[in-house]
């Protein structure tokens, strides 16, 4: 598959953010059914009064609720409708969306630029108090409440067994035809000043609740109900485990999305597209 663009049209990135809570993620969904996808491309569709509707790619599809700080996505516009709207296109499209999405760049993308192939990794961070009395009111849709004291050192100790690259079947959701090997590169617990245990999960890619799986495996440990060497052989045994929980959406935020220098966004784009296996496994995925 290649990432030429289309005779007479123009790659653009938009670099944007949103606030997960009132939307059904970030993809399409049947009509009636907000999503971050959907109100965008009708803003765009709107402020360059077009008939038809631009479709966007994105780095990472995002689950009902999750929220994203740093969220990238492509679309590709005729030459002429992009040469006429680019210098306003970006406060039109701030009076135009509604006040949980912003989108703060526009550009005309580099050669072989893909939101989401060209990526090469994904920077997400899970936020949780254990602070007895609760959540901050004013944090509430971003920090979820774990009601038991939390170890940060033994969450960290087993997060080690989860770095590299694994088939993460237990901690996904299978999707027919998709792979679950990954490469996590950081799973790092932090204790802010505030009290609040702040996870970063970086990797080259996540399937479906990774993340969110990765952490209820982690409170879990940080609580005393399992030990530290249980994520490790849950990751093991390549199958779901019903005591790894997926926790709740709103303390999810995807932070940012890493690319290659601009000579390298195609040979990556490239890469990404192939199915991956595991060395020594028998088949590619």
């Amino acid at each position: 598959m290649s990432d030429d663009v289309q005779d007479g049209f123009v790659r653009v990135r938009l670099d944007l953010s949103y606030e997960g809570r009132d939307f059904s993620g970030w993809a399409k969904q049947p009509q009636g059914r907000r999503t971050v996808q959907g109100e965008i491309e009708a803003a765009l569709r709107t402020v360059t009064r077009s008939t038809e509707t631009y479709e966007l790619t994105v780095a990472g599809r995002t689950d009902s609720g999750v929220h994203a700080r740093g969220q990238v996505a492509h679309v590709d516009l005729p030459v002429e409708l992009w040469a006429e709207h680019r210098d306003k296109l970006l406060r039109r499209l701030a009076g135009r969306l509604s006040h949980d999405v912003r989108v703060w760049k526009v550009e005309e993308a580099p050669s072989g630029f893909n939101a989401r192939f060209s990526a090469i990794w994904r920077r997400y961070a899970y936020r949780v108090t254990d602070n007895p009395g609760g959540v901050d009111p004013l944090l509430r849709g971003h920090v979820l409440w774990h009601d038991w004291a939390l170890d940060m050192d033994a969450m960290n100790e087993a997060a080690t067994a989860l770095i590299g690259e694994h088939d993460f079947a237990a901690y996904c959701k299978k999707r027919e035809g998709a792979t679950t090997i990954r490469t996590l590169q950081v799973l790092r617990w932090e204790r802010r000043d505030d009290g609040i245990l702040e996870a970063t999960v970086k990797a080259d890619a996540f399937c479906h609740n990774m993340v969110r799986s990765l952490v209820g495996a982690m409170l879990f440990v940080g609580d005393g109900h399992r030990p530290v060497d249980w994520p490790g052989k849950v990751l093991a045994a390549g199958v779901r485990d019903s005591a790894v929980h997926v926790v709740r959406p709103h303390g999810l935020t995807l932070e940012e999305v890493g690319y290659p220098e601009d000579a390298l966004l195609a040979a990556r784009s490239k890469e990404a597209r192939n199915k991956r296996s595991l060395p020594g496994s028998v088949g590619c995925c």
